[in-house]
């Protein structure tokens, strides 16, 4: 009779497998077996001051630096450029020496209109002297208008020598040459563009209702910020486009740094202009309407921003005339609240200032 071979139930098989794989998960430590519950992350919300003071007003405005005149200086005759002394970049005096043509051609021109005035002077003389005589009184006249005409191109031919040169009409800033040196240029042809940097201007656009508000009083204070520094310079009204721009409905304001902004700041640079403004005294707080949170009944409320969350906190609000909704009871002045998004938050909730964008 054949013996039949020996198995192990299957559980037992099973459970002598499944031991070592229970053993190393009950080794493990309690804390990574359990779920770990996300920290809740504060949300950052824009904080206003409850106060009753004056609001400071501010606008901000991006412009560029101007000088206070550009030019682009140009021969009134024409001729062969010799000489162009204009480097860019470089300062130069009032009355020195920027570019220059060939004289050659304007001195003999200079000598023989004034071979032509002096043969003009001896005639005259000559036939003043025998008038009465073998000259008549038409003759002496007519001499005495080819002398007249003689003279007038005389002066032509030393203006036009003076033309053949042109120098710094102010302490100029070169900007650009505009031409290459020994060049042939005609009359009227801008050769380099140059700066007055006596005084730097900061141009900015500004929309109509603004414009108005600022013409309206004289305690608006004007500052500027150049890139990479942080100081701000004082600013005074120097003119304005008394027209909107075409598009926009805009002014055109000119403002002028009234100290130094330092070196390597010349025109095109791009530059923030601050204005500011003192408001009017309320008559109590001011409470903005993104502020407020209501409750089924109609009841307001604000968000009070203290130690890291915020509390729904009733307010009374009365509507004036001017539009504007006044807290007549609630939080007292110097208390924080959330200015907007107030109903977008919960009771209690954990926030943080908002400072900047990507913080």
């Amino acid at each position: 009779m054949t013996s039949t071979p020996y198995r192990k139930p299957f559980f037992v098989s099973y459970l002598s497998r499944a031991l070592p794989l229970v053993a190393l998960l009950l080794a493990l430590p309690v804390h990574a077996q359990e779920a770990e519950v996300p920290a809740v992350v504060p949300k950052p919300v824009k904080l206003m001051t409850l106060s009753s003071e004056p609001v400071t007003l501010q606008r901000q405005f991006f412009g560029q630096v101007t000088a206070r005149q550009t030019v682009d200086l140009a021969f009134q005759v024409g001729g062969q450029l010799e000489v162009l002394n204009a480097d860019e970049g470089t300062s130069m005096e009032v009355g020195a020496l920027i570019a220059q043509l060939d004289l050659a051609v304007y001195e003999r021109a200079v000598a023989q209109a004034k071979a032509n005035f002096d043969k003009a002077q001896r005639d005259a003389d000559r036939l003043a002297s025998l008038r009465g005589q073998a000259v008549s009184d038409v003759s002496v006249r007519d001499a005495q208008t080819q002398l007249q005409l003689a003279q007038i191109a005389l002066d032509n031919a030393q203006a036009d020598l003076g033309d053949a040169s042109l120098r710094a009409p102010f302490d100029a800033l070169v900007a650009r040459r505009l031409v290459p040196n020994y060049q042939t240029v005609s009359a009227g042809t801008p050769v380099v563009r140059l700066h007055d940097v006596s005084e730097l201007r900061v141009d900015i656009q500004v929309p109509e209702v603004l414009f108005r508000q600022a013409g309206a009083g004289d305690n608006v204070a004007f500052e500027a910020a150049l890139p990479g520094d942080a100081t701000r310079y004082p600013m005074e009204l120097r003119e304005f486009e008394a027209e909107t721009s075409n598009v926009g409905q805009t002014f055109n304001i000119t403002m002028a740094f009234t100290e130094s902004p330092g070196a390597f700041v010349f025109p095109g640079a791009s530059v923030t202009v601050y204005a500011s403004a003192e408001g009017k005294v309320p008559d109590g707080i001011i409470l903005p309407e993104t502020a407020l949170v209501f409750d089924p009944a109609g009841a307001a409320a604000v968000m009070v921003f203290a130690e890291g969350t915020v509390r729904q906190t009733p307010v009374e609000i009365e509507l004036h005339e001017d539009g504007r909704l006044y807290m007549t009871e609630g939080p007292e002045e110097g208390t924080q609240i959330v200015v907007t998004g107030a109903s977008q938050l919960s009771d209690g909730q954990p926030v943080r200032p908002f400072t900047r964008i990507g913080e």
